[in-house]
C-alpha cells in the first residue's frame, strides 16, 4: 500500500517560481508522484518561457495554480488561466507561459 503523501503545492509553486526566476532558460520542475504510471509535476514558467513541442503520454491533463499558459498544438493554442484543469491533447504539443506561471503537471504513462 502506498503511504499518503502530503504536499502544499503553494509552498512548492513559490519555491518553484523563485528557481525558475533564477533560471536562464525561465522555468523549473520538480516531480512530487511517481506510482507506477502515474506522474505528477509541478512546473514553474516565467513569463515567455516555454516548453519546446514534446510528444504527449498516454493520457495527462494540466491544472494551472498560478498565472496564465497556452498549450500549443498543430499552431493553435488552448489558453488556460490559474484555477482551471485543462485535459492535454494526444499530439505533439508545447506550453507557453504569458506570464509568470505554475502548472501541476498529471501524466500517466505507458
Amino acid at each position: 500500500m502506498t503511504a499518503l503523501v502530503r504536499v502544499d503545492l503553494g509552498a512548492l509553486a513559490d519555491q518553484h517560481s523563485a528557481l525558475a526566476a533564477e533560471s536562464p532558460h525561465g522555468r523549473s520542475a520538480h516531480l512530487l508522484l511517481h506510482d507506477g504510471v502515474l506522474r505528477q509535476t509541478v512546473i514553474a514558467l516565467t513569463a515567455g518561457s516555454s516548453l519546446d513541442e514534446h510528444n504527449a503520454p498516454v493520457a495527462a491533463s494540466i491544472q494551472v495554480l498560478r498565472g496564465r499558459v497556452s498549450l500549443t498544438v498543430a499552431g493553435r493554442r488552448q489558453e488556460a488561466a490559474a484555477g482551471e484543469l485543462h485535459g492535454v491533447p494526444q499530439e505533439r504539443h508545447g506550453l507557453l507561459a504569458h506570464e509568470d506561471s505554475v502548472v501541476l503537471l498529471t501524466a500517466v504513462t505507458a
